[in-house]
Formats: structure tokens, C-alpha cells, sequence
């Protein structure tokens, strides 16, 4: 009954998005909604494997461009809907993430953080040399001119971001509620004890990055279509992987819920940041919050929640 329920929920914030962006506003809202909503995938991403299995990824920006440069490659050689760019970037970035999790989850900690970072440093360094998709002086992406049901083509992709956002939140608590997600959780809480018992740690962390990496994929397919001008400099900017592991470590790693709080609240108070200061305070407001959390609440919004409740009650 739950499930249907949360079904039920998901669908309905799809339709309020849908209606939403049918009604007059300014058009920049629409931007800063889908930056947050952006967030809100990669965070949620990120949490799969690094909330649930206790893995820590700081590559996000890497999977990320790999959607981004899948949905240029493919506008290059022909023209696809928006819908089609998003399922091939997920499924090339999954695959990525499948290929990557084979050779390095076998390194654990500090070591695998490394090594994930060193895959966006390779794939930046590729994509720099691949004139087809402009390499290192980057290439313009045009908007289509008309939608078929929107005034502009800005509030399709808000809408597009949204029911991507609704469908990684509903996997990431599918993934929670089931043996998947108990199997991350004891690999998160104890390898070696996991392995003895007969949990397939492998198996389940090779699923665990192939989803996490197709999700922040999908979400970087729209990208070209928001910026219009993409160089590898934007498409593997720092601040994806920072705000990828600092969202669901704000909102608390280890529910699904967590990610999304932190993701809208960091992202709301950057895109505020943006308007009213400067844009290069970005990184700036991260690293003040995550202070702010860690030492207020270490275990992130959620943890604090759950602990006044506790205390409440």
C-alpha cells in the first residue's frame, strides 16, 4: 500500500511541475529549478553508492560529462528527442560505471576515492583530444526552436529534469527498502563480515555503480540543450563532485530522503547566492555549510531530526 502510495506522490509532483510550467513567471525560475533539480539526481546518485554502501565517489563530474558528451555525439550525427539522448546517456554512463566499478571496487577507502577521481581526470583528458565533439575549444548546441506543448523550450527541460529528479528518488528508496539495499548497508557496516555470511558484496556493488552512474549520466544529457556552449571545462566542473558529495552529506547519507533535503537546500542557497552576489561564491557557501553541519550535525539534517524526535518523544 506504501508503495503505491509513494507512486501516487511521484506522479502528482510530475503533473504540479507540468502545470507549473504552463502558468506565466519569469523565466528564470525555471533555470534555478532545474540547477536544484540537477542536484537532485546527481546527490541521489551519489548516495547509492556512497550513502548505502559506504563508498565514496569523488568521479560524479566524470559520469556526469559522460551524458553530457553522449547527448553532443549523438546531435552530431543525428537528430534525436530529448527523451531518446536521455535513456543513451544513461545506458552509456551506466555501462561506464559498470566497466569502472569491475576494476576498482576491489580498492577500498581512501583508494577507491582516488581512483574514481582519477577516471574524470582520464575522460576530461580524452574528451580535450575529440574534435568530433568540439575537444578542447568545446561546441554550441541549439535549442529547438519550437515545443510542442511549452512556450519555450527552457521550462520542456525543467520539466524533463523534474521527472528525471522523481525517477531517481523513487529508485534510490526501492533500492533502500530492498535486498539490494540491505546487502549496501551490511558492506557499508562490515565487508569482510558481509562476505563471510554470503552476502555477494561484488555482485552488489557492481549493481550499485552501474544505477548511481547511469543517474548522474541522464542527468548531464540535458545539459548541453541548458548551457547552449559546452567545453570540457563545464561539462567536468569541480563543483558537480563537490556538491554531489556534499548534498547528501548535509542532508544525511543512508535514506533516500536525505540527498533530495540537502540538495534543495544547498541549491537553493547558491542559486540565491548567484542572483544577489556572485556565483563564484559557490563553492565558497559549500564549504561553509558542511562546516556548519559537521559540527551542528554531524549525521545531516536527517540525523538531527531524528535525535530532536528522540529527545521529543
Amino acid at each position: 500500500m506504501q508503495k503505491y502510495t509513494f507512486t501516487g506522490i511521484m506522479i502528482f509532483v510530475v503533473i504540479l511541475g507540468v502545470v507549473t510550467a504552463k502558468l506565466p513567471a519569469n523565466e528564470y525560475y525555471f533555470f534555478a529549478g532545474y540547477v536544484i533539480l540537477q542536484f537532485v539526481v546527481l546527490a541521489t546518485a551519489w548516495n547509492i553508492l556512497g550513502g548505502y554502501a559506504g563508498y565514496v565517489n569523488f568521479g560524479s563530474a566524470g559520469f556526469f560529462a559522460i551524458g553530457v558528451y553522449t547527448s553532443i555525439a549523438l546531435l552530431k550525427l543525428i537528430e534525436m528527442p530529448l527523451p531518446v539522448l536521455v535513456i543513451a546517456a544513461a545506458g552509456v554512463s551506466g555501462l561506464v560505471g559498470l566497466a569502472t566499478g569491475y576494476l576498482t571496487l576491489r580498492l577500498r577507502g581512501v583508494y577507491f576515492a582516488i581512483a574514481t577521481l582519477a577516471l574524470a581526470i582520464v575522460l576530461e583528458t580524452l574528451v580535450n583530444n575529440w574534435t568530433f565533439v568540439g575537444g578542447a575549444a568545446g561546441t554550441f548546441v541549439m535549442r529547438p526552436k519550437e515545443t510542442l506543448f511549452f512556450d519555450t523550450y527552457v521550462r520542456l527541460l525543467f520539466v524533463v529534469m523534474l521527472t528525471i529528479a522523481v525517477i531517481s528518488v523513487f529508485i534510490a528508496r526501492t533500492i533502500e527498502r530492498s535486498s539490494l539495499g540491505r546487502g549496501l548497508r551490511a558492506i557499508k557496516d562490515e565487508e569482510v563480515a558481509a562476505e563471510s555470511m554470503g552476502v555477494p558484496t561484488l555482485k552488489l556493488k557492481l549493481v550499485a555503480t552501474a544505477i548511481s552512474g547511469a543517474l548522474m549520466g541522464a542527468a548531464g544529457a540535458p545539459f548541453p540543450y541548458y548551457v547552449t556552449y559546452i567545453d570540457p571545462l563545464s561539462a567536468f566542473n569541480l563543483s558537480f563532485a563537490v556538491n554531489a558529495v556534499a548534498m547528501p552529506l548535509i542532508g544525511g547519507t543512508g535514506t533516500w530522503i536525505g540527498p533530495v533535503l540537502g540538495a534543495i537546500l544547498l541549491g537553493t542557497v547558491q542559486q540565491v547566492a548567484t542572483v544577489t552576489i556572485s556565483s563564484e561564491l559557490n563553492l565558497l557557501i559549500v564549504g561553509l555549510m558542511l562546516i556548519l553541519f559537521v559540527v551542528a550535525a554531524p549525521d545531516g539534517l536527517m540525523g538531527l531530526i531524528h535525535r530532536l524526535f528522540i529527545k521529543k518523544r
